[in-house]
């Protein structure tokens, strides 16, 4: 790996890789080159980066050559086919997508939480699902602190979660229903303008939706808890960016609000509101943080507190979080 590396962002043009151009840049990522990969359809586009333009250049079995690190903001199928033909030509592969994430000897990395699963010969690292990486590093102060014991998670998802077509439904349909005009649903299965979905992804046999499956078992395998006990709901609603969470956990050991407000202040990349305050998310949308709130006692069991989690999915979320790993791969192994 080479100090100042040659990345490519593929799936450059969707929500998450144009962050990824954002973020690589605001973080001063030290890179020699940038390049650019998106579908044919977009090929031959321009975008800023710091002084200079970049064209976006088709995705294709032979774009690798000569890349050090790989970017995908890509579908699980497209990343299926393309992550392996980048790390054969010696690339190492940043995935976003949930292809990777649950195979065994592949790393599932929060920066904040477990930084020492990538070695460095490591040529695969999974990005988590946007909910478990704003939920996992506060789950993991509490673990080291008071133990945990269970944990219930109702997400509150907003529409970017889905892409850009999700964002252009949500706008279309208010315009629609302010005009009185009828709605059309294709991206979700309900319409989501002035209402909440239970359903974020496909349903699974037992009843639970795939995402509320990944924030399960993401946040299992990133906390190395296999036994832990944790359970999930998630809800689309008609927010464009950032990612809400209501969280209950149960506790081993007594640990009480003003506590664990202390050791989130005192964590890196967390901000922490007074017990009356509390972050929403068109508040904190554009920003790095998570953000977490109305922490308070749950009374109903021995040892339980309530929390309200943060972050804006598309940022820390995505993009952040998967710069925040290749900076810290090359300033140890390059």
């Amino acid at each position: 790996m080479r100090k100042n590396p040659v990345i490519a962002i593929v799936g450059a043009t969707g929500v998450v890789g144009q962050e990824m151009l954002a973020v690589l840049e605001e973080l001063a990522m030290p890179l020699s080159e940038l390049k650019l990969f998106a579908s044919a359809d977009s090929a031959g586009e321009y975008y800023k980066f710091k002084n200079s333009e970049l064209t976006v250049e088709e995705l294709t079995e032979k774009s690798f050559a000569g890349i050090d690190i790989a970017l995908f903001a890509t579908s699980a199928e497209l990343s299926a086919k393309f992550v392996p033909l980048a790390n054969a030509a010696g690339a190492l592969a940043i995935d976003n997508s949930s292809h990777f994430r649950m195979h065994d000897g592949v790393p599932l990395v929060v920066p904040e939480v477990n930084i020492d699963a990538i070695k460095k010969d490591t040529l695969l690292i999974a990005n988590p699902n946007c909910s478990t990486i704003q939920l996992v590093p506060v789950l993991k102060i509490i673990h080291q602190h008071a133990g945990l014991k269970r944990v219930v998670i109702s997400t509150y998802q907003s529409v970017s979660g889905a892409g850009k077509a999700a964002m252009d439904e949500l706008w279309n349909q208010t315009l629609n229903i302010f005009n009185q005009r009828d709605v059309q649903s294709d991206v979700f299965p309900r319409q989501i303008a002035f209402n909440c979905i239970p359903q974020v992804d496909r349903f699974m046999d037992d009843g639970y939706t795939k995402e509320e499956h990944k924030v399960i078992d993401e946040s299992r395998k990133i906390l190395d808890l296999p036994e832990l006990r944790i359970t999930s709901t998630c809800v689309r609603v008609p927010v464009f960016v950032s990612h809400a969470e209501s969280v209950n956990v149960e506790m081993e050991r007594a640990l009480s609000p003003v506590e664990l407000m202390k050791l989130l202040d005192d964590a890196h990349g967390i901000d922490v509101y007074d017990a009356l305050e509390y972050p929403s998310q068109l508040d904190i949308a554009g920003t790095d943080g998570i953000h977490v709130g109305r922490i308070r006692a749950d009374s109903s069991v021995p040892h339980g507190l309530n929390l309200w989690i943060v972050a804006d999915n598309v940022r820390k979320g995505a993009a952040l979080n998967a710069v925040q790993i290749a900076k810290v791969f090359v300033e140890r192994f390059a």
